[in-house]
């Protein structure tokens, strides 16, 4: 069988900043695979309670349900029989998961994994730069800079912690273009 019916495995990769709509491109992929009656599972780290505990739910507050795991390892175990394996904030996750798309790919199961590229400080995040070498399609999407209207490059905090994982949204980081995201760190450093 061809199309979006059934199709050898592979793994694609959604990255970007906060607010581009990685997680709005994950669920409309699953929920087009769903409609297509193929069997879809979705799974998101457990840390990550930010509108809802057992949903991934995007900014915009589309909604999906999944299945929260604190180990990649859960998701081999708990992804059995399925046509597709759908991940959201994927930079959360153990190093684990890259091995763990690659077994599901290896098996003939779609794997759509979202998450952020880099971190506050601007630098790969977690299991992303891996996911992203392994992946069979990457797609980068951008949030507008919210000081001059141009495609974003990196989620900048915008409130005063230097833990590496701070869950948050608007109240607690920008999109910025690169430029801005410069001038930003410029005048933050010379204060």
């Amino acid at each position: 069988m061809t199309g979006e019916s059934r199709r050898p495995g592979r793994i694609e990769v959604i990255c970007g900043s906060m607010f581009s709509g990685k997680t709005e491109e994950l669920i409309r992929r699953l929920k087009r695979a769903k409609f297509a009656k193929q069997r879809v599972e979705i799974f998101k780290p457990t840390i990550d309670t930010r509108y809802s505990e057992e949903e991934v739910v995007s900014h915009d507050q589309h909604s999906i349900m999944s299945t929260p795991v604190d180990s990649s390892s859960s998701i081999l175990l708990l992804s059995a029989d399925m046509d597709v394996v759908g991940i959201d904030e994927a930079q959360f996750m153990d190093m684990g998961i890259i091995e763990v798309c690659n077994t599901l790919a290896n098996r003939g199961v779609r794997v759509i994994v979202a998450g952020l590229d880099m971190d506050f400080k601007g630098v790969p995040f977690g299991p992303m730069p891996g996911l992203c070498a392994i992946a069979d399609d990457v797609t980068k999407v951008h949030a507008i800079c919210v000081k001059c209207g141009n495609l974003a490059y990196v989620s900048h905090r915008i409130v005063n912690n230097d833990k590496l994982v701070l869950l948050g949204e608007v109240g607690e980081y920008e999109p910025l273009c690169r430029e801005c995201y410069q001038q930003v760190m410029e005048s933050e450093t010379s204060e």
